[in-house]
């Protein structure tokens, strides 16, 4: 990135400071109809089709259909999958009007979470994808739609890639993200690399290093850069 085009992204940010918080999960009560999905894996060309849930609970042979299905398609490991977040995917399809969605993402193995978090900005060392508890999707119209909708839901956390398309349900605490463009995700990433290699500091007097270069920050904007990195940490520990 250049180095103008990143101050210029900096201060943007800085400018506009805003605290992270993450909300403890709301209690939700599972549907009490027949409920039936329709899902595509983007990686192994494999779907399912049919119900999962009926008036007595989530339907063993299905939810043990659904845990190969939603595997770790790196190593081929299964987890038994939260049924609270096939609920949450399934009312979320039906509230956007789409009878079928591609997981881009689902189970992982610590080890596969580990390898994407060193190459993939946004994956959290604790994510909730290890815990069966997280789905990565597409959905073909109205993403937007039901992004929005997941939100109001506030079943748990919701991440919205616009420029990826896809959107991330989870059944961790109630907490809201984006990632995307030039934005948020791109600004961290060049923080982390710049202090990395000594490029970018800040002096006791607030002055921001970016090699010979000085930017001078006010009280306001260094408290804002220590929240912009917090709010980075809190949205990647939220479980993508």
């Amino acid at each position: 990135m250049d180095r103008r085009a990143f101050l210029a992204l900096l201060s943007a940010a800085l400018a506009t400071p805003a605290a992270a918080g993450l909300p403890t999960t709301h209690a939700v009560e599972p549907p009490a109809t027949l409920r039936r999905l329709k899902l595509v894996n983007a990686h192994t060309g494999e779907t399912f089709s049919g119900p999962y849930r009926d008036n007595g609970g989530p339907i063993a042979a299905a939810m043990e259909d659904l845990s190969a299905f939603l595997r770790d398609h790196y190593s081929g490991e299964t987890i038994d999958y939260d049924v609270g977040v096939i609920d949450f995917l399934a009312c979320v399809m039906e509230a956007a009007g789409a009878a079928q969605a591609t997981v881009l993402s689902a189970y992982r193995t610590r080890a596969t979470n580990e390898m994407l978090a060193r190459t993939t900005f946004g994956v959290a060392d604790n994510s909730q994808h290890i815990f069966g508890r997280a789905l990565d999707i597409y959905l073909p119209a109205r993403l937007d739609v039901a992004m929005e909708t997941a939100r109001a839901m506030e079943r748990g956390g919701v991440g919205w890639y616009p420029d990826s398309h896809f959107i991330h349900l989870d059944t961790g605490p109630v907490r809201n993200w984006d990632l995307g463009g030039m934005g948020f995700g791109t600004l961290l990433l060049e923080l982390r690399r710049l202090i990395a290699n000594g490029e970018l500091s800040v002096s006791p007097k607030g002055e921001l290093r970016l090699g010979d270069e000085k930017m001078p920050l006010t009280w306001r904007q260094r408290v804002a850069l220590h929240r912009l990195v917090a709010k980075a940490e809190a949205a990647i520990a939220g479980g993508h």
